[in-house]
């Protein structure tokens, strides 16, 4: 396998050990596109190589499988990674990507009745059809995204058995488009669900922690303390992520009311 010389030597650089782990490429082995640990993430290793981004550039996850029991760890080691450049993301604005994901959460390619109308304006009450506009940015201090991102992470890595990814990107949001995940398909592309995830690290400080075939972890610093701070901020996230709410809390309102207080962000796409 020939390996992309700056995923090489930064892994080479490192300033810790890693555990035994192997290269996951793209078009037969002439694409690297991370690094997966062969077995759980040892205690501690993520908050290490988390600290030492800035110096490795290398971005470290905790990988999650669809079934844990499959020798291919989907996608991880199946080949469902579909990477695109890093500079990508960057492309898109966050806040017309969201205002359109809005605008088509009610779309029915069969037709809509009155009565589906009615349940969908209350289910996205207090805003109904009309979008929002994004959420106030929150007031992170200094130092506390990283902070809560490595303690949320040895949180999630003591309860499971995820391994350790390292991604050559400046972000986790950008990790995710460079190593090519690819679970929310069904709803937006990578690229611009990256884009997204960009915006909300430099508005609120979230970061990437987790990923899984169709789900996503994010650590968040500084979270709404009130319904009301918290409702636009739900409306992002129904957007970005329609099934929390049509599947999941059942409204809106429920599920702004989930996110006050709480320092993490979990997404799924079915």
């Amino acid at each position: 396998m020939t390996e992309h010389p700056d995923l090489a030597a930064a892994l080479a650089a490192l300033p810790v050990d890693l555990p035994p782990g192997r290269t996951v490429a793209e078009d037969e082995g002439r694409r690297p596109l991370l690094w997966i640990s062969d077995a759980p993430a040892p205690a501690g290793l993520w908050r290490q190589l988390h600290r030492a981004h800035p110096q490795t550039g290398l971005w470290p996850l905790l990988l999650s499988p669809l079934d844990h029991t499959d020798p291919d760890y989907r996608p991880w080691l199946s080949g469902e990674l579909y990477p695109t450049d890093a500079a990508i993301p960057d492309l898109y604005d966050p806040a017309a990507l969201l205002s359109t994901w809005w605008k088509q959460v009610d779309e029915d390619e069969d037709g809509e009745t009155d009565e589906d109308a009615e349940i969908i304006d209350e289910t996205l009450a207090p805003y109904g059809r009309t979008w929002p506009g994004l959420a106030p940015a929150a007031t992170v201090p200094d130092g506390a995204a990283g902070a809560e991102a490595r303690e949320l992470a040895e949180v999630l890595g003591s309860g499971k058995d995820a391994r350790l990814g390292l991604v050559r990107a400046g972000s986790g949001a950008h990790a995710l488009a460079v190593c090519g995940w690819s679970g929310p398909m069904n709803h937006a592309g990578t690229a611009e669900i990256a884009a997204v995830l960009a915006d909300w690290e430099r508005r609120f400080g979230a970061q990437v922690v987790e990923v899984g075939f169709d789900t996503l972890v994010l650590s968040v610093p500084v979270p709404p303390a009130t319904l009301a701070e918290a409702l636009p901020l739900a409306a992002e996230h129904t957007a970005f992520c329609p099934d929390l709410v049509f599947q999941g809390s059942g409204s809106l309102t429920e599920y702004a009311e989930e996110l006050v207080g709480a320092h993490q962000w979990s997404f799924w796409w079915d």
